[in-house]
């Protein structure tokens, strides 16, 4: 393995942290909140969310107290369908669904979504979406 290899985070740790990140947006907790609660510094809670730094297991433990759901929720969706091990594409899905749940309005975007109940619109929304990102791919 080489250097940068030892440095790059492990896509198993940037899901756990960004659903980390997920839960505590959905529940309007801060990074300090999380943080004073964990016996930890807010810098320690942005490693994780960004998977920079591996949750043990006990740390995980807490985080799900905390945050008020059981430990699977921070490994839901990590394998593809039939089972199998999130690797190649899917795993580079995953890194491109952490790098957008990590900005403000990928939260943002992600909390909002699912609210929208006709399913017409989410449609809509959902081919404006691909039309302005296509438009964008044009252009460069």
């Amino acid at each position: 393995m080489s250097e940068e290899e030892a440095r790059t985070p492990n896509p198993v740790d940037k899901h756990v942290g960004a659903r980390i990140r997920e839960r505590r947006k959905e529940l309007s907790i801060s990074q300090e909140k999380l943080a004073e609660h964990l016996g930890l510094t807010f810098q320690q809670v942005q490693k994780y969310e960004r998977g920079a730094n591996r949750v043990s297991a006990s740390k995980l433990w807490e985080v799900a107290q905390a945050l008020k759901v059981n430990v699977q929720f921070f490994y839901e969706h990590m394998v593809a369908a039939g089972g199998e091990p999130i690797t190649g594409v899917a795993e580079e899905s995953a890194e491109f669904r952490h790098d957008f749940i990590m900005t403000p309005e990928g939260t943002e975007l992600a909390k909002a979504f699912p609210r929208i109940t006709d399913r017409r619109v989410r449609r809509q929304v959902l081919d404006l979406v691909r039309a302005l990102a296509e438009k964008d791919d044009a252009a460069v």
